[in-house]
């Protein structure tokens, strides 16, 4: 096995992150928009503990199928027809026979090999440390190059990988800085994000080009696209790869605009899926996917294939199409449903979301660690079962509270 020692903290330092973060989220608790229990009343509204009415701006369901009756069915009718809610094992040994059907069916639907599991955080704590260990790579262990964006729930797993190959975080999108790696090493891993969680997209014709020329091995996160853009729902990434290969591994979310719970992997050969099933520890441990988030599953695929689906999904890129005409971000003109106002200080984004909050309005107040110090915003995600009327009047909010802001900083 080719170890790599390294320094303590070269990957985290959690009590540096808690001495910088805590006060924020200290402050948003108190504001409450943090810490939150919510009872839902209807699609997309809710009330929380504090008698709050407010719609749901902070959402990931982005064409609002967690709502949809169909996959609310299928959760409920699949968990009687079950019988039980899952099987005690983990799933190399034994599983339903219903989550092999969902399975078969995720594979024919995204035309790729695919595997369940319990979210994507889990799909790459299994995956990310055998692909560092040279399992995927003709037992060659690349160089894993992590994009500096790259979403928590594979940086956190950069140790782990750094225990079998050397480990370089990447600056973001910078081809030219993956380009050189790759002419000076034998192999390397990218691990990044398709869209990313605080918007933006990767450079899939820069990766393609990496990947023929210089057989660049990736592995994507394409949570935030999958379902909500791409024919079938296919997402950002797998509509770029006439086939999938030996050299990408794309992991997606179930949870969010797919509309029911878990992750998937999408694999390039029968071989890596027994790899993981036998060797992924995180990704199969003693639970799989219960009945009911399998039935809702199923539900979403047949939904997949019906006009009904591409209807939800234009009627996503209207709603986004609107904000964009309305209020102006980095993220403007793109497909991807987030977008980030950016207010510097994190006690900003605190005080606009708070204040947003008791006017009947949930948004993410995001700062560091989650974004650079500095560069503090309130995320705001949109949905296809959003009313227009609705968005304009959120986008008036926003402007009016920035501009009272703006004001008072001005005095």
């Amino acid at each position: 096995m080719n170890q790599t020692t390294h320094a303590a903290n070269s990957f985290t330092n959690y009590r540096k992150i808690v001495s910088l973060a805590d006060d924020d989220w200290e402050t948003a608790e108190n504001g409450k928009v943090a810490g939150l229990n919510v009872e839902v009343k209807s699609a997309n509204r809710m009330v929380d503990q504090y008698g709050r009415a407010f719609h749901h701006f902070s959402t990931t369901s982005y064409l609002g199928l967690d709502h949809h009756p169909a996959l609310l069915g299928g959760a409920m009718n699949t968990l009687w027809e079950v019988g039980t809610l899952r099987i005690a094992n983990s799933k190399n040994h034994c599983k339903l026979a219903v989550l092999e059907q969902f399975e078969t069916e995720l594979s024919e639907l995204f035309g790729a090999p695919c595997m369940s599991t319990l979210s994507c955080s889990a799909a790459s704590a299994g995956i990310l440390p055998l692909l560092a260990s040279g399992l995927f790579t003709q037992n060659r262990p690349p160089v894993m190059a992590f994009d500096r964006l790259a979403h928590y729930s594979m940086n956190h797993l950069k140790a782990a990988c750094a225990d079998e190959t050397r480990v370089l975080t990447c600056p973001h999108n910078d081809m030219d800085y993956l380009e050189d790696l790759c002419k000076k090493h034998a192999k390397v891993a990218y691990v990044a994000d398709g869209a990313y969680s605080m918007g933006g997209v990767t450079d899939m014709d820069s990766l393609l080009y990496l990947k023929d020329r210089y057989g660049l091995f990736l592995y994507l996160d394409d949570s935030h696209a999958l379902s909500a853009v791409g024919r079938f729902g296919a997402g950002l990434v797998r509509p770029r790869l006439p086939v999938l290969d030996d050299d990408c591994l794309v992991v997606a979310s179930l949870a969010k605009s797919f509309g029911a719970s878990g992750g998937l992997v999408m694999l390039g050969s029968e071989q890596q899926r027994k790899l993981i099933a036998r060797y992924g520890g995180p990704s199969n441990w003693s639970q799989s996917l219960n009945s009911a988030a399998i039935g809702a599953g199923r539900a979403s695929i047949e939904l997949h294939r019906t006009p009904e689906f591409a209807a939800l999904q234009e009627k996503l890129q209207g709603n986004i199409r609107l904000f964009d005409s309305l209020i102006r971000t980095e993220q403007h003109a793109s497909n991807m449903a987030i977008r980030l106002i950016r207010c510097g200080k994190a006690a900003l984004a605190n005080s606009i979301a708070i204040e947003l909050a008791n006017l009947g309005f949930f948004t993410s107040a995001v700062f560091f660690p989650v974004v650079a110090q500095g560069m503090a915003a309130i995320r705001i995600t949109l949905r296809a079962d959003m009313e227009p009327t609705l968005i304009r009047h959120f986008c008036d909010l926003v402007t009016e509270l920035l501009r009272n802001h703006a004001r008072d900083i001005g005095q």
